[in-house]
C-alpha cells in the first residue's frame, strides 16, 4: 500500500503529525515508509519507530538505549533487553516539538543502517 492509499481512509488528523515528524526527521538521513494496516512503521534497516492512530491521537513509539521523558510519553516506559520501549501520545503537528524530534533521531541513529 502506498502511502497516499494509507491517509485515504485514516483520521484527518494523522497526516499532519505525519508530516511534521518526517519534516523533523529530514536531516537525520533516508527513513523508508511503510505503511501497514495498523499504522506506518519508519525504519532504516529496521524499524526505529511507529506511528499508530489511536481514537484521538497518534502512538509515536520508538526505542532507546536509555529512558527518556517527554511530556508526552505518559506510558510507562518499558525496558526489554538492552533498550528501553518509549510511547509518546501526540494529538496534533505542533506537539511534536523539537525534543521529541531529538528523540526519534536519537532513535533512527541508533538503528542499524540500510
Amino acid at each position: 500500500m502506498s502511502v497516499e492509499e494509507y491517509f485515504s481512509t485514516g483520521p484527518p488528523f494523522e497526516r499532519p503529525i505525519f508530516d511534521a515528524v518526517m519534516a523533523g526527521l529530514a536531516a537525520a538521513g533516508p527513513v523508508h515508509i511503510e505503511p501497514v494496516s495498523v499504522g506506518i512503521f519508519l525504519k532504516r534497516a529496521q524499524s526505529f519507530a511507529e506511528l499508530r492512530p489511536m481514537t484521538r491521537w497518534v502512538a509515536v513509539s520508538f526505542s532507546l538505549r536509555r529512558r527518556a521523558t517527554h511530556p508526552l510519553i505518559v506510558r510507562k516506559v518499558e525496558p526489554y533487553g538492552e533498550r528501553y520501549h518509549h510511547v509518546a501520545n501526540v494529538r496534533n503537528a505542533d506537539a511534536v516539538d523539537d525534543r521529541l524530534i531529538e528523540l526519534l533521531t536519537e532513535a533512527y541513529l541508533e538503528a542499524p543502517p540500510a
